[in-house]
């Protein structure tokens, strides 16, 4: 009897994002095909399928330039280590999934070395919004892309780079089970979920304004619980900076479940740019968009991006959908009297869910973006 020789995939991400979207593909694939072995360098979502990771992804996040500068010889003994790690795994396919600036340099390495190793990356580079140079560059390591949007394609295209368009797995509505949440639910008070990054960098930054937003809203408002959607790693980072500051009416999730039902229930959202804008704007719910870094970051930016706006609804509909208070607009003042006038006009907040659902449209694939990623992976085996 002929013995089937497992597949070998190595899955690389880059921060907690990635991780996550990287295992709603993978959950897909085992259904597709058990004859597969994984390593990987991932974090809490991995992990959860039972996947190894050769170090957590926090060792390598790292936020803004100026971050980056200073961790670069760390930066540089990581990719080594990880292009390292995958040689000697000998994977079939290498799947590197967002955060380009360390992801495609570990490929960009493999594929130098290893030809025959054939190379996938979910969730492209923001061509879009700068580096549009750099997509000729891919096209020397990466076999493949798959596109998290429809409007992502023409770049690519036309640079001759092989791609698909699978939508966005943060887009697909999961049936859930039920989930008792009474405890958060039970004081009869509404909710408004806050998301203020999954980095200790960003968390730094944000949360001491959304804090202050809180007392704000405190003052004005006794009807309100502010529930953190957190990692694990930094829920209890969180939960300290809330009690030093004696907050009663906050909580603190970190499970994933939990927090897809806490923000069902939200009336509002206040959230830092980035991925999980998406998931808000599936659960349907009105939202506001805060960033801020460090000076040098931002002016290096600023020299650099050549879109008018940092969130993707925005982008893609041209126009300032979601409010988005970035940088010295990105303060507890601001950010209190964005939130108050759109729970004081239920007409705005119904006007943003409108807008967003149109663009959301184009986003949304048939058939379930995650599967669709999955059987692509599967082929290519």
């Amino acid at each position: 009897m002929e013995v089937v020789k497992m597949k070998k995939i190595f899955i690389l991400t880059g921060e907690a994002s990635g991780d996550k979207l990287a295992s709603e593909v993978i959950n897909h694939l085992k259904n597709l095909n058990s004859k597969i072995e994984y390593l990987s360098v991932g974090g809490e979502n991995l992990k959860k399928l039972g996947i190894k990771t050769i170090y957590d992804i926090k060792e390598i996040t790292y936020l803004g330039f100026t971050d980056v500068f200073l961790n670069i010889f760390k930066i540089k003994k990581k990719i080594d280590e990880t292009v390292g790690a995958v040689e000697d795994f000998k994977p079939d396919i290498l799947f590197t999934v967002d955060s380009p600036d360390f992801t495609l340099r570990v490929a960009e390495k493999i594929k130098k070395n290893n030809p025959n190793i054939k190379t996938i990356h979910y969730v492209a580079p923001q061509v879009w919004i700068w580096r549009e140079k750099r997509v000729k560059k891919i096209k020397n390591f990466i076999d493949h892309i798959l596109l998290l949007f429809n409007f992502e394609k023409p770049y690519f295209d036309k640079a001759g780079i092989n791609n698909e368009f699978v939508g966005h797995p943060l887009l697909e509505n999961k049936l859930q089970g039920a989930i008792d949440i009474n405890q958060i639910l039970g004081k009869n008070k509404a909710l408004i979920s806050i998301f203020a990054g999954s980095r200790k960098s960003e968390l730094d930054i944000l949360l001491p304004i959304l804090l202050e937003f809180i007392k704000l809203m405190n003052v004005n408002y006794n009807d309100f619980t502010f529930v953190f959607h957190a990692t694990k790693e930094y829920s209890n980072f969180i939960q300290q900076q809330i009690k030093k500051d004696s907050l009663n009416n906050c909580e603190v999730i970190s499970d994933n479940k939990i927090k897809s039902h806490i923000l069902q229930k939200s009336v509002f959202a206040v959230a830092k740019s980035g991925t999980v804008s998406l998931e808000i704007c599936n659960a349907k719910i009105p939202s506001l968009i805060i960033y801020k870094m460090g000076i040098i970051n931002f002016l290096i930016i600023k020299m650099l991006v050549k879109t008018k706006y940092a969130n993707i609804i925005n982008i893609a509909g041209k126009r300032e959908i979601i409010p988005e208070l970035l940088q010295s607009n990105c303060n507890p003042k601001k950010i209190f009297e964005h939130v108050s006038d759109y729970l004081e006009n239920p007409k705005k907040m119904e006007e943003q869910l409108k807008e967003i659902q149109l663009i959301l449209n184009e986003f949304k694939t048939k058939k379930s973006s995650s599967t669709q990623a999955a059987e692509f992976i599967n082929k290519f085996l």
